[in-house]
């Protein structure tokens, strides 16, 4: 079987999981979910272009999200109770080493995941973000996300590329 036999199967029941959550698991709703399902399907597979995705790095991905998504929490609850924190708000341009499209709009994303940081534009390879405290060792944390959306999407990353 292809990979893009493979990938799409994989795509249909992720897509069939989805409605039954949103369906709230009511075994009457697949007369109606089953043909928005494989409509979904057809229309992703025609406009998304197909990627190579490693499910394992995937998974690795999601652990790192979920713990910053935490730790992003955590730091807006903290300036929300000392509301005197001295901040640095900075606006950087970060250029991309990934591939446009897809990898390139999850990193877009992502950086809202990391405490004090926001994607403001993503253009010609260039992710611009806005950072609370430009004191902050930001730039590790965007080349981690980077590092980590490279690998999901199978793409070589060339880290000897200085980030200035």
């Amino acid at each position: 079987m292809s990979r893009f036999w493979i990938n799409t199967v994989v795509h249909g029941v992720m897509l069939l999981f989805f409605w039954w959550i949103i369906a709230d698991g009511d075994n009457s709703s697949w007369w109606f979910g089953v043909p928005a399902v494989l409509i979904a399907l057809t229309v992703s597979s025609a406009l998304i272009p197909p990627v190579t995705f490693v499910w394992f790095e995937a998974i690795k991905f999601s652990l790192f999200f979920l713990s910053h998504s935490f730790l992003g929490g955590v730091d807006v609850a903290r300036r929300v109770f000392k509301p005197n924190m001295s901040i640095v708000p900075v606006l950087y341009e970060y250029p991309l080493r990934l591939a446009p499209g897809f990898p390139q709009v999850l990193m877009a994303n992502s950086v809202g995941l990391l405490p004090g940081t926001l994607s403001a534009q993503l253009e010609d390879n260039k992710l611009t973000v806005h950072v609370l405290d430009g004191r902050l060792d930001f730039l590790s944390e965007l080349k981690t996300v980077e590092q980590f959306i490279s690998r999901m999407f199978g793409q070589p990353f060339d880290d000897s590329t200085e980030v200035v």
